[in-house]
């Protein structure tokens, strides 16, 4: 039986999204002036105040929707053998992809951190437990790839997973008072080199899928 998670194609989507999840931004901040991306994070481009919002939450939900995809063929391929692992990645996966896509995309941010709404607190809730639902992906996938005597994957994963765990805490700790005269102060660059780290497994599988 062949998975999705084998077919060339689904690995060339994935490896778009994931190409795209930091291109995007990117090629939008230079329509909107106001934005900062080294210390303002990503999801202030889908605020009310910003330009390029419909693109970018059109993104989200594109991420989102992806990735929940994403998340079941995983599932799928690993279950009979790996139960318990594979409802865990399943969870890890699908909660990021509702909450830091799906619900991030149709609730914005505000691009002012003093302006608090009811839409912005389910974004922050959302996006928040998003974030730390996909930080232990790379380990469980980690973990996989080792009872799948995958060595090399396996290593990279858990090294990821290190990684991405000491940015998370720098991209937490960023928005604390104390840190805001210190390297800390750059959220929106701490946040993109935690997603890249938490990225990292679904880049390697893309890659190898579309290689071999």
């Amino acid at each position: 039986m062949r998975y999705v998670t084998d077919n060339r194609l689904f690995n060339a989507v994935l490896l778009f999204t994931i190409i795209g999840e930091f291109l995007l931004p990117c090629i939008l901040e230079r329509y909107y002036p106001e934005y900062n991306g080294k210390t303002m994070v990503m999801s202030a481009l889908g605020s009310p105040q910003s330009p390029v919002r419909l693109i970018y939450n059109l993104w989200l939900v594109w991420l989102g929707s992806f990735l929940t995809f994403t998340a079941i063929a995983y599932f799928v391929k690993t279950r009979i053998e790996f139960p318990v692992l594979s409802v865990l990645i399943l969870l890890s996966i699908g909660i990021f992809a509702v909450g830091a896509g799906l619900i991030s995309g149709f609730f914005s941010v505000n691009e002012s951190k003093n302006i608090v709404t009811f839409a912005s607190r389910i974004h922050g809730a959302s996006a928040a437990i998003g974030f730390m639902a996909l930080l232990f992906f790379p380990l469980l996938n980690g973990i996989l790839s080792l009872k799948q005597e995958e060595m090399a994957f396996g290593i990279v994963n858990i090294v990821s997973f290190i990684l991405a765990l000491i940015c998370f805490v720098c991209f937490v700790l960023g928005d604390k008072e104390q840190f805001e005269n210190t390297v800390l102060r750059y959220e929106g660059s701490w946040e993109r080199m935690t997603l890249f780290c938490m990225y990292i497994p679904f880049l390697c599988k893309s890659i190898y899928g579309l290689v071999f």
